[in-house]
């Protein structure tokens, strides 16, 4: 069953549809959207929805909560958008990726200082630094990696973010850790856009690289991460349960 709801966004309507009890945003414009966000100051946390996230959330109930009060939720996986094309809705696929690439590329020659959380060490670095090199004008608040030990290092970071304040915190934790970290601590940047970004520090700083055009036009991005990252191998099975529940919906 599809829900629909109509929200009124900042600059163009929102419109919910339920995926397996998860919700997922449908805009006009998802960038002009987050644009207004960051111009306002009003801070929002972006879930990246795809059908592994949307299984874990059924045993998850933590993470369930936090995808339904998550100010926005793109259809990031192509297992979310075929769901919905089943369903009737004309739905186009938005990765995050490209969706806070895109954010980062419009923030607005600096006025918008970026921080960047997550990944091994020193990659989340590369991909800022990188990142700058491709659009001059941005301005990063500063990176961390994700691999902090202990307790001490965890309240010196949140004190650093809490002072620095930065306009939009991408956080590159994987699923669920990046959703539940945003969810408590999001809090110390209340004005912020905070974006769980998977893996993507991996494919800016070139660590990484993502799969061809032709592969995600065909939905096969999974197969192509699959084959970079074969111990993700369990994980994967979430999709043929997924397609399962999807074919039972219709």
């Amino acid at each position: 069953m599809v829900e629909i709801v109509w929200c009124r966004g900042m600059s163009n309507e929102k419109e919910t549809y339920s995926v397996l009890g998860m919700p997922v945003h449908c805009l006009p414009d998802y960038g002009n959207w987050l644009l207004d966000r960051l111009e306002a100051g009003s801070g929002c946390h972006v879930v990246t929805l795809n059908a592994e996230m949307t299984m874990q959330a059924e045993t998850n109930p933590a993470l369930a909560q936090t995808i339904r009060q998550a100010e926005l939720v793109i259809p990031d996986g192509a297992g979310v958008v075929l769901y919905l094309r089943l369903q009737g809705r004309k739905v186009k696929r938005c990765p995050g990726i490209e969706l806070a690439e895109s954010t980062i590329a419009r923030s607005r020659q600096g006025k918008h200082p970026i921080f960047f959380y997550g990944g091994a060490p020193g990659v989340a670095h590369q991909a800022a630094t990188d990142l700058k090199q491709r659009y001059p004008g941005i301005a990063i608040a500063g990176t961390q990696h994700g691999y902090l030990k202990t307790a001490d290092e965890e309240a010196q970071f949140c004190e650093m973010l809490q002072q620095l304040q930065p306009s939009l915190i991408l956080v590159g934790l994987g699923v669920p850790r990046q959703e539940l970290w945003i969810a408590e601590h999001r809090h110390l940047c209340p004005q912020a856009v905070w974006i769980g970004v998977g893996g993507s520090f991996d494919v800016w700083s070139g660590t990484k690289s993502r799969a061809p055009a032709w592969v995600g036009d065909h939905h096969l991005e999974w197969a192509y991460r699959l084959y970079q990252e074969p111990w993700r191998w369990r994980r994967m099975l979430a999709l043929p349960k997924f397609a399962f529940k999807v074919l039972a919906a219709r």
